[in-house]
């Protein structure tokens, strides 16, 4: 394609937008509000899906040592532990650090404990895997020189279940979004392309290629689909920005942290800026494909 022809495709493209100002305004602003739907619960979904992940990496695996096993057999008992297939650390805590563990908890009354002190050391297992908590589990309870292996047997695996449905239910939810964007978008467009039919069927009549047509309104596609793009991307990250400046020194938990809003939002917007584009090219050439059978 010449760079003449190419340069009035995109003269045509902005004069068209202002030419119809009305539709032009209406498919900008069905971009934006579904958009912004769309992006809202993105960043919801993602959050939450952080959260989640955070649940799922704070399981782990407490293995009591026998209180009377000594130093080198606990010693040897960890080493074993580390070397099992998908064993992600083995952190060792002394019988004097879990009473202290318990003090802390339970009240100073209890450091009377700490002459005779009945606690046997502990190792703390996380796996590479949390799924693989169970297995691992099991697999130490019978191994030598431990008392007793605890990781919240059933409780585990009902956490695990409930975090995979809310994961699916989000991102079902976010494609019917998706989906639903396209349809509303699409529908806006083809409106503004369908009160323009006439001068379609002149343009093709008069000998005008296919493609000498729908560029054109590819091109428009793709500004209304940026324009339409602006509003939703910036009151996002604006939005974002606020809530996490506020809520994160709230949230003492480390379990229940937001995702940081660099790089994030510009993720975020990046996604919203490709789906704009994309769905407003996608109904453009839906749209205009029925005139060009003249």
């Amino acid at each position: 394609m010449k760079g003449r022809t190419l340069g009035r495709h995109f003269r045509e493209s902005f004069k068209s937008l202002g030419r119809n100002g009305w539709m032009t305004f209406a498919s900008i602003s069905a971009v934006a509000v579904t958009l912004l739907l769309v992006g809202s619960f993105i960043v919801m979904m993602m959050n939450l899906n952080k959260m989640a992940d955070n649940i799922e990496n704070d399981v782990e695996i407490k293995v009591v040592a026998d209180a009377a096993a000594s130093d080198a057999a606990v010693k040897e008992l960890q080493e074993k532990i580390e070397k099992v297939d998908g064993v992600a650390s083995v952190d060792f805590a002394s019988r004097e650090d879990e009473l202290d563990k318990i003090i802390k908890s339970y009240g100073k009354e209890l450091s009377l404990y700490k002459q005779s002190n009945p606690l046997g050391d502990a190792l703390y297992v996380k796996a590479a895997d949390p799924h693989n908590t169970a297995a691992i589990a099991k697999k130490i309870d019978t191994y030598e020189y431990t008392a007793d292996v605890v990781y919240g047997a059933g409780k585990v695996e009902k956490l695990f279940n409930v975090v995979g449905i809310s994961r699916n239910i989000g991102l079902i939810l976010i494609l019917a979004l998706l989906f639903t964007a396209m349809f509303l978008i699409s529908n806006t467009i083809r409106l503004t392309i369908i009160a323009r039919g006439r001068e379609i069927e002149i343009m093709k009549l008069v000998g005008a290629t296919n493609n000498f047509v729908r560029i054109p309104f590819i091109l428009e596609g793709i500004w209304l689909g940026i324009l339409g793009s602006i509003l939703p991307m910036a009151a996002i990250a604006i939005a974002y920005q606020q809530i996490y400046a506020y809520w994160q020194p709230r949230l003492v938990d480390e379990l229940f942290q937001l995702l940081e809003p660099v790089p994030f939002i510009i993720q975020v917007d990046g996604l919203l800026l490709f789906m704009g584009v994309f769905i407003g090219v996608w109904g453009s050439m839906m749209s205009v494909r029925k005139f060009l059978k003249v």
